[in-house]
């Protein structure tokens, strides 16, 4: 009678540790994904490439480089070129981390779902992104 409990309580043991080591091997995951995606950075330039823009893992401009063909666009066009252009690095930024979440956590996971929903939020490709 006494080999019933004790191998309900090594069953549970088993699956305790088990599950223990799940949940530690996606912890690392997740650590390995965001160490990846600090270290990430977006890119794009105007179609002459007159204007590149290059974004921080948070999206923030990290580097921004004009040459003088932009002297002959008015103040508001250099402007819209120049969003466009972060934009479009934003989005480079937001696919780079898309592969991170893929190679580390998966997209399948709940860690990898957050991760991947704020970068699209946040760095919506639009089409004339999509189109320049």
């Amino acid at each position: 009678m006494g080999v019933g409990p004790v191998s309900d309580v090594d069953a549970a043991e088993e699956w305790l540790d088990s599950w223990v080591g799940q949940v530690n091997a996606q912890a690392q995951r997740s650590v390995e994904l965001s160490r990846r995606v600090a270290a990430l950075t977006g890119s794009a330039e105007s179609r002459d490439g007159a204007i590149r823009v290059t974004v921080g893992s948070a999206g923030q401009v990290e580097r921004l480089e004009l040459d003088d063909r932009v002297r002959e666009l008015s103040g508001p066009r250099l402007a819209q070129e120049i969003m466009s252009v972060m934009r479009r690095a934003q989005a480079a930024l937001s696919g780079q981390v898309a592969e991170q979440v893929r190679e580390t956590v998966g997209e399948d996971t709940e860690t990898g779902r957050a991760v991947l929903h704020s970068f699209d939020s946040r760095f919506p490709v639009s089409r004339e992104e999509e189109d320049g």
